[in-house]
This record gives structure tokens, C-alpha cells and sequence, in this order.
């Protein structure tokens, strides 16, 4: 993966060039001391992961991600924990905290690594993969897809609730994205902030879903959705 390192601290970008230097996929294609000259790498090569400051004279590293229109993968490497919340929001694929050793480095750069080799190498088909790969609290989580019962749309986020897990994984992703990589046999949308696992529904009555003691609603727009699965032989 070619990256660059944005740092206004030369200390810091030695140590970021070493421990790059040291990681077999990562090619260093430049060293910035600044969101400026970061920008400019960006605007000549194809970069596909930053390790970015976010403390920084001028432009913030936040406030240059905030400007990059199709982003690289980027690794927040700071001081200050209090900006995790603003890297979650941006997607960063991990945070690490100065001084940074080179186990907790490798530890991220491999994080990046991984999604990179699924964003390129992805699996033949949706409905043949058993599991997929999301986004979650700076780690990629596997999520066994015969273990969704029903997953719910938040404006950018998604909750996904699984039979396996008490609580549910939240992801940056919109609803529309995660239906496509689900079978359509399988899975329904039943709502325009809902789909839910078929063979999970327990019962449907006034135009709502029983499904894990939960009420999912079933609006209108989607209505003929939800009963082209209902086998005219099952009623009774």
C-alpha cells in the first residue's frame, strides 16, 4: 500500500518513516509537515493510506480529512485522546496514541491492511460468502451473516442485531449498501429504516413485525416486499 505520514514534528516523521520502512506492504511515497503539503501528494499520486496528526499548526488533520472528497484509509497518530469520537465519525481506520510503539503501530497498519484487501479483492458474490466484513469501533468485525436477525438504519449508521451478541454492532454504512450484500431470498426490507431476516420473523399482525421480541413497523412502500414471501400454501 503506498502512504504518506503528515506530521509537523520531525521526531515524529522519523519515527513513522522507521516504522513504516519496517512493514513489507507499506511503501512510503512521501513525508508532510503539513495538511498543504499533504494535500498536494494527494493531488499528483494515488494514495491509499495516511498515518495523519491531528494536532497541527494551520489545518488541523481533522479539518484536512474534513476537505478530502474520496479520502485514503487513515490512521489518526496523536497526544490526545479526546479527538477518538471526531476519527470514529470520520471513519478513520484506527487511532493511535503518542508515543506510539511499533507492536500498537503494526497492530493498525495490518487493520489497514485487511480492508484494503477486501475494498480489492472482494468475494465473488454476496450470497455465496457466509460472512462479511464491517467497520466497528476501529476494528473489522466479522459478522456471520445466519446470525443476523434484523438490522436497523440510523442516517449514516446501522445497528445490525445478531443472535450471537447482546448487543448490536454499529457501523457507518447506509441501509441500502448492506441490503445489497445480503441474499435477497434471505433477507427482506420491510421498512425504509429496516430489513429483517426471514426465517426470524415470528408472527405479522397491523402492520408490524414480531421478530426477537422486538416490534419492527412494516410501512406501505414496502408492504408488497414482505408478502411476495408468504407462501399462499403456509396460510392457514
Amino acid at each position: 500500500m503506498k502512504c504518506i505520514a503528515v506530521d509537523d514534528e520531525p521526531l515524529a516523521l522519523d519515527l513513522l518513516e522507521d516504522n513504516i520502512s519496517k512493514v513489507p506492504f507499506l511503501t512510503m511515497v512521501q513525508r508532510c509537515k503539513n495538511a498543504f503539503e499533504a494535500h498536494e501528494v494527494l493531488m499528483k499520486e494515488t494514495i491509499d493510506l495516511i498515518f495523519l496528526d491531528v494536532q497541527m499548526p494551520g489545518i488541523s488533520g481533522i479539518q484536512f480529512l474534513q476537505t478530502v472528497k474520496v479520502p485514503p484509509m487513515v490512521i489518526f497518530i496523536t497526544a490526545y485522546e479526546q479527538f477518538a469520537l471526531d476519527g470514529f465519525n470520520l471513519d478513520v481506520v484506527d487511532y493511535l496514541l503518542k508515543p506510539v510503539s511499533f507492536e500498537r503501530f503494526l497492530k493498525g497498519a495490518n487493520k489497514a491492511h485487511e480492508l484494503f484487501n477486501l475494498k480489492n479483492n472482494p468475494a465473488p458474490s454476496a450470497v455465496a460468502a457466509d460472512y462479511l466484513f464491517v467497520n466497528a469501533e476501529y476494528n473489522l468485525v466479522k459478522v456471520n451473516i445466519r446470525d443476523i436477525v434484523y438490522i436497523e438504519g440510523l442516517k449514516d449508521y446501522i445497528k445490525i442485531f445478531l443472535t450471537s451478541a447482546t448487543r448490536p454492532i454499529i457501523t457507518r454504512m447506509s441501509l441500502k449498501a448492506i441490503d445489497e450484500k445480503l441474499a435477497a431470498d434471505k433477507f427482506i426490507r420491510v421498512h425504509k429504516s429496516f430489513i429483517v431476516s426471514v426465517d426470524k420473523i415470528v408472527s405479522i399482525r397491523k402492520g408490524k413485525i414480531s421478530i426477537a421480541n422486538v416490534q419492527v413497523p412494516i410501512s406501505e412502500h414496502y408492504k408488497e416486499n414482505l408478502y411476495r414471501f408468504i407462501d399462499p400454501k403456509n396460510l392457514v
